[in-house]
C-alpha cells in the first residue's frame, strides 16, 4: 500500500513539475515571433493622406488611441486628442482585466523604430516583447496589405506629439495573462484587393475594419459563437444600460431591407457636425458605434463593403438595440 501511495506521489509530482514548466514557458519563453523587421519608411504626402484615411475611417486606430467624449452619442473624438491614448477597455465593460489605449503620437513612438511599429500592428508583440491584449485587432491587421499597414506608421509619425504619461499599466486577470502570450502569431499579409472587384475588395475592408469584432456574439470566455458570424447582438454596457450590436447579414432581421444607398446614406448622415454633439443624458442611449469617423469613408468603398455583406450567410436573430439600465436584467 506504502509502495502503491509512493507512486502516485510520485506521478503527482512530475505532473506538477511538467504543469509548472509549462506555464513556465507560456509566462517566460512566449510570445515568440521573432525579431522586428529592418525596416525604413520613406513616407511622401500620398502614402501619409492614405494612412490617414485608413487610420480614421477605416482601421479607426485615431478612435481608441485618441480621448472620446461620452457625454455626446455614439462619443466622438475630442479634438486635439488624436493618439494621445488613455481610452480604458475595463472589467466593467466586459474585459478580463483593465486595458488603456497607449499614446501613439510621437512623443511616444519616438524612438521606436518602423519595424518594430510593424511588429506591434501585426503580431501583437510590443517593442519590450510584451503581448499586447487583441482589443487591438491585430490577429486582422496581420492579413492586410504591407503597403497599407506601412502608410498608417508614416501617418502615426506625423501627428502632432501629445505628451501622455498618465496612462496605467494593463491589468490582465487569470488566466487570461497566461493565454495571452499565446495569442500572437507570426503575420501572413495579404494584398489589397482591385478595388473594381468590390466583393474581394469590400471583404478586404470589412476585415480591416474589423466589423466582426462587435457584430459576432461572443459566449461566457469571449469566443465567437458558432453559426453566428456578422449576427449581432454583442453586448456593450453602456452608463444608461446595456447596448447591442446590429445583425449585418442579409437576413430579414438584419440588412435584407437595406438597399446599397440606404446602406451608404446611413453612414454619410453623420457626417453632419449637428449630428456629432448631441448630449446623451447619464441613463440615455449610447452606443460604441463610432459612426463620425465612419461617415468619412469613400461611398465606393461603403458600396464594396455593402456587397461584400450582402453575400454573407444569412443568419436569423432579432437584437434589441438598447435595454436600459433599469430593465437590464428583465431583457435576460
Amino acid at each position: 500500500m506504502k509502495r502503491a501511495l509512493r507512486i502516485v506521489g510520485v506521478l503527482l509530482l512530475g505532473l506538477i513539475v511538467v504543469a509548472g514548466a509549462g506555464l513556465a514557458y507560456v509566462k517566460w519563453a512566449l510570445p515568440n515571433v521573432g525579431e522586428a523587421p529592418q525596416l525604413t519608411i520613406q513616407a511622401d504626402s500620398a502614402q501619409i493622406a492614405h494612412g490617414r484615411y485608413l487610420a480614421n475611417h477605416v482601421a479607426l486606430c485615431v478612435d481608441c488611441h485618441s480621448t472620446r467624449d461620452w457625454t455626446k452619442l455614439n462619443g466622438p473624438m475630442v479634438a486635439g486628442t488624436e493618439g494621445k491614448g488613455g481610452e480604458g477597455f475595463l472589467r466593467t465593460m466586459g474585459f478580463p482585466g483593465n486595458f488603456y489605449a497607449r499614446n501613439i503620437t510621437p512623443a511616444h513612438l519616438g524612438d521606436w523604430t518602423d519595424g518594430e511599429l510593424y511588429r506591434a500592428i501585426t503580431t501583437g508583440v510590443s517593442r519590450d516583447g510584451r503581448a499586447l491584449f487583441p482589443v487591438m485587432p491585430y490577429l486582422n491587421y496581420a492579413r492586410m496589405d504591407p503597403r497599407d499597414i506601412k502608410a498608417i506608421i508614416a501617418y502615426v509619425r506625423s501627428l502632432q506629439p501629445i505628451k501622455n504619461t498618465s496612462i496605467p499599466a494593463p491589468e490582465v486577470d487569470f488566466p487570461v495573462n497566461f493565454i495571452l502570450n499565446t495569442m500572437p502569431k507570426p503575420a501572413e499579409p495579404g494584398t489589397r484587393p482591385d478595388p473594381s472587384d468590390k466583393l474581394a475588395y469590400g471583404r478586404y475592408l470589412t476585415t480591416f475594419a474589423n466589423c466582426s469584432d462587435c457584430h459576432t456574439p461572443v459566449d461566457g470566455q469571449g469566443q465567437p459563437l458558432p453559426g453566428k458570424f456578422m449576427a449581432g447582438g454583442r453586448e456593450f454596457p453602456m452608463p444608461g444600460g446595456t447596448v447591442r450590436s446590429a445583425n449585418l447579414t442579409p437576413d430579414h432581421t438584419g440588412l435584407m431591407h437595406y438597399t446599397e444607398d440606404a446602406f451608404v446614406a446611413k453612414f454619410k448622415s453623420y457626417a453632419d457636425p449637428a449630428t456629432q454633439h448631441v448630449a446623451v443624458g447619464e441613463d440615455g442611449y449610447n452606443s460604441i458605434m463610432p459612426w463620425a469617423m465612419y461617415a468619412g469613408m469613400t461611398e465606393s468603398d461603403l458600396r464594396a463593403i455593402y456587397t461584400y455583406l450582402k453575400t454573407l450567410t444569412p443568419v436569423p436573430n432579432t437584437v434589441t438595440k438598447f435595454t436600459p439600465k433599469g430593465n437590464v436584467l428583465a431583457a435576460r
